[in-house]
């Protein structure tokens, strides 16, 4: 194969060698993506609907969520077709995959970045939090957030499926990504997309900096609240964003800079998962977890669809 545009389609990586296991994985995928769907789809729903929720912390959240809720039908389609078909094969549209998980994943850790900066306002410097974070506030950085995914996506894209490749169309994983698609290019100018790499690497790693000095910020204006119970409830508006950062963050970066000596393919496919389908799951229920007003809007928001639907089954039965 001189070159990528003589390849026709790539060889994934298998989630299992029995057919046991791979019905398996079928049904847990199935289960991850529903829960996914509904977590995020109720919050979405009800940040939408709720006047009480049109806060920035809750309008980050709802983008936070929509980034979880189409990035999670990236990838997981795929792979439940290949467990249930036995096949392995992907063909053009591993550059759309590419380039919507890119695009996705990239947009939500810009997003918690932007998060993070609303908790730090709303507890650091409380008396400015109308003003640094007003309506035309929230929508320009969730806007930014969403173009840079975008454009950091478009070109990493373009560059990385633009090398020449001649080690085969195998990859090491179960889903396209641009690190195993590099593996298979056979001219120096791989280079120029690990360069781009790199410069996203630094980008990351600035955002990075940037969460870690604003929660020592936080906590130790926490630690300057006189009440126990300012301080608790300072502390519980940023324990699932903290624990959704350290679980993306966490895996993603012993995924790809794991030691080559613990490199393993379950222990590859495993990490894999953890960061690119078990957060969106996961992430609706550390959110609402303590979250007191969006609990209470979901369970109003299900009461209400609930009534209705017992409503119209009581009027279609009066009818016949």
């Amino acid at each position: 194969m001189s070159n990528s545009s003589s390849i026709s389609q790539f060889l994934l990586l298998p989630l299992a060698d029995t057919r046991q296991l791979q019905l398996l994985h079928l049904w847990l995928f199935l289960g991850i993506s529903l829960a996914a769907l509904l977590g995020n789809g109720l919050i979405i729903s009800a940040v939408a609907c709720d006047h009480h929720l049109h806060t920035p912390m809750h309008f980050f959240l709802l983008n936070l969520s929509l980034t979880d809720l189409v990035s999670i039908c990236t990838i997981v389609p795929k792979a439940m077709h290949n467990s249930l078909w036995d096949t392995t094969t992907i063909s053009t549209a591993c550059a759309a995959q590419v380039y919507f998980l890119f695009f996705f994943i990239g947009t939500e850790f810009y997003l918690l970045t932007i998060m993070c900066y609303d908790r730090y306002v709303a507890i650091c410097k409380p008396l400015h939090y109308g003003t640094l974070l007003g309506s035309r506030a929230c929508a320009h950085m969730a806007a930014a957030a969403w173009a840079v995914g975008f454009l950091n996506a478009l070109l990493h894209t373009a560059n990385t499926f633009s090398l020449p490749l001649c080690q085969g169309n195998a990859l090491g994983q179960f889903f396209c990504e641009i690190p195993q698609i590099l593996k298979l290019s056979c001219s120096h100018s791989y280079l120029k997309e690990l360069g781009f790499v790199v410069v996203g690497a630094f980008f990351v790693f600035g955002c990075f900096i940037f969460i870690v000095f604003s929660y020592v910020q936080i906590f130790r204006a926490v630690l300057r609240i006189p009440s126990e119970q300012g301080r608790h409830k300072a502390i519980s508006t940023c324990l699932p964003h903290l624990a959704v950062v350290s679980l993306f963050i966490s895996t993603a970066v012993f995924a790809h800079l794991k030691p080559p000596m613990i490199s393993s393919p379950s222990l590859d496919l495993a990490l894999s998962v953890l960061y690119s389908v078990v957060p969106p799951a996961l992430n609706p229920f550390i959110y609402s977890l303590r979250n007191k007003e969006l609990k209470g809007a979901v369970r109003k928001m299900m009461t209400r669809c609930i009534f209705k639907v017992n409503t119209c089954l009581f009027s279609c039965a009066n009818h016949s």
